[in-house]
């Protein structure tokens, strides 16, 4: 199966005065091509849709098309709530959704809501990989203020939980690939999501979080092993810790002048039966130059 990989598209951002529409469309456009020339089966997101919790009519347009687009080219999607994503506006439309072939998971739920299984192109049969898609994890959803709790105690409650949470997932992952392959024959590779940051993470000026509870850095190590990790949050891509098989796609467009000269880009990430085979980094052509001018006053206008 080959998935395409990406986040942090913040559909709706208003920059420095200036609007992304334009940049937005190209970057479906562009991404609805290398969809079809890459044969990918299904797209991931992970986390951060929109850049606010009421995006402009126009970002909910984009998103709307980039859905049916991909369903009318029979691929799946798969969306995961970010930080900057509100929770009821990706639930709003959840179940309509599910008609195109998009799946939405906005904010945790219960562990059985978070165990998915992903077609292959074109076909609502077939199996492809099972995934377990978390989406960002607010403080209020996975754990209770205790008194007197110091905010080291607070940080370690959170990252407890959190662990807690991806273990719950992945145990019920391993459980429906056993039942699979005893009934099928065919074994399926499991990929995992998240939006947050991870120890080791570089970051940037344009990463921001918006939530009070928000946990500083996950522990690599405290990651179920999953064939595959498919991360959001961090705009500049990366691996993390060295490691093949977890990964920040990173944004697909600067959105800010910190992340001008990078080079932005989607991932096709392949698996099959024995798991993770290879991970390609599509570069995503740059749309609208951003730079970045120094000097005194008297040397700038020259």
């Amino acid at each position: 199966m080959r998935i395409l990989h990406t986040s942090d598209w913040h559909l709706g951002q208003h920059f420095m005065g200036h609007s992304r529409q334009a940049e937005h469309q190209a970057l479906i456009d562009w991404l609805l091509i290398q969809v079809q020339t890459h044969a990918v089966d299904a797209v991931l997101i992970a986390g951060d849709i929109f850049d606010t919790g009421a995006p402009p009519s126009y970002a909910r347009e984009l998103y709307n098309q980039l859905i049916a687009r991909l369903h009318q080219a029979g691929v799946s999607l798969l969306l995961l709530g970010g930080n900057h994503d509100s929770v009821s506006v990706l639930g709003e439309s959840r179940d309509l959704l599910a008609y195109l072939d998009t799946t939405v998971v906005a904010a945790v739920g219960e562990v059985s809501q978070h165990v998915l299984t992903l077609p292959l192109h074109g076909s609502a049969q077939a199996p492809g990989c099972i995934v377990c898609a978390l989406p960002f994890i607010r403080a209020r959803d996975v754990v209770q203020s205790q008194p007197g709790q110091s905010a080291q105690d607070k940080q370690q409650a959170l990252q407890n939980a959190i662990q807690s949470t991806y273990a719950q997932v992945y145990a019920a992952a391993q459980a429906r690939q056993a039942q699979i392959e005893q009934d099928t024959g065919q074994r399926l590779p499991i990929i995992a999501t998240g939006h947050l940051t991870t120890v080791g993470a570089s970051s940037n000026d344009s990463v921001r979080e918006i939530y009070v509870g928000t946990l500083d850095a996950f522990p690599t190590k405290a990651f179920p092993p999953a064939d595959y990790i498919a991360l959001g949050h961090i705009h500049q891509p990366q691996k993390v810790g060295g490691l093949e098989h977890i990964r920040y796609s990173g944004s697909p467009i600067a959105l800010g002048f910190d992340e001008a000269r990078q080079t932005k880009q989607v991932l096709l990430v392949d698996v099959n039966a024995q798991g993770l085979q290879a991970v390609t980094a599509l570069p995503v052509p740059v749309l609208q130059p951003l730079a970045s001018v120094r000097g005194t006053l008297e040397a700038l206008p020259a």
